[in-house]
């Protein structure tokens, strides 16, 4: 839904919508779930929020100004690889199958995230010269590595009993970095109209999304539902392919594969 609202106008236009409606969406449910507002989750939920928003900010502009076919493998690569890392190095020994499914996994988002035909031809149609430049390198690196710090600080706010309020933190904060981010590119003209409603849509799903995040990282290690967090680019082309009816290429049908196949590997032997 944020794709094809991002096709009709700025995908700034449509985060500074879609944003602040998740923060008014989690703050409405919050209460009814319950739980502590304690300072350490409430920190974590504010790092979370800011590396989000920096990362979206900065995947946006690569893949604006550089060419999708390197920005995404690379920044999917670093989203899925710099939290097994960091899991790792806190003391996380997942069983081996489990690595044979970190592995899978790492394989299958360089894969599904390759350029499909119809954006190949739309780049030669559009007459566009594309070029990984060191300031799209900069972008790409930065938005992973951001992406990635995000999954981290939402694990960080480990089984404390603070209920959905530090995603109201990280809603709060992602807001506020969107916005900065849209007045400073002098973006920040709202969406209308029929995008508009599907930014509002965007919103729902951004909420149930991280919501299930939260409590997957509860009670999973990082090393695993980060990696299986990051296939998601699987289920977009998926989706992509059946609802838009756009062409997948050979490569991305391979890498959907491996995909599914690295989630049950890791959820038998997680």
């Amino acid at each position: 839904m944020g794709g094809v609202a991002s096709r009709r106008v700025a995908a700034l236009r449509v985060v500074i919508v879609s944003y602040p409606l998740s923060l008014i969406i989690v703050g409405v449910v919050a209460p009814f779930v319950g739980g502590d507002v304690t300072l350490a989750p409430m920190l974590w939920g504010v790092a979370s929020g800011v590396a989000g928003g920096i990362a979206v900010w900065w995947f946006y502009l690569a893949l604006a100004a550089g060419p999708m076919s390197i920005v995404s493998p690379v920044t999917a690569v670093l989203v899925a690889g710099v939290p097994v890392i960091v899991g790792l190095a806190l003391g996380e020994r997942p069983t081996a199958p489990a690595y044979a499914g970190i592995v899978l996994a790492l394989i299958a988002v360089v894969l599904v995230s390759k350029e499909s035909p119809d954006e190949t031809a739309g780049e030669v149609a559009g007459g566009r010269t594309l070029a990984f430049t060191p300031t799209v390198a900069w972008l790409t690196v930065g938005s992973g590595i951001t992406f990635a710090l995000s999954f981290i600080a939402i694990d960080r706010i480990g089984d404390s009993d603070s209920g959905l309020w530090p995603l109201v933190a990280s809603r709060a904060a992602a807001t506020a970095v969107v916005w900065a981010a849209a007045l400073s590119l002098r973006q920040f003209s709202p969406a209308r109209g029929g995008v508009l409603k599907l930014a509002a849509f965007v919103s729902v799903l951004d909420v149930v999304a991280n919501v299930a995040l939260l409590y997957a990282f509860h009670g999973g290690l990082l090393s695993l539902v980060s990696v299986i967090a990051s296939l998601y680019p699987a289920a977009t082309v998926l989706l992509a392919m059946v609802m838009l009816g756009e062409r997948v290429g050979s490569i991305q049908k391979v890498g959907m594969v491996l995909a599914f196949g690295a989630v049950g590997v890791i959820a038998v032997a997680g």
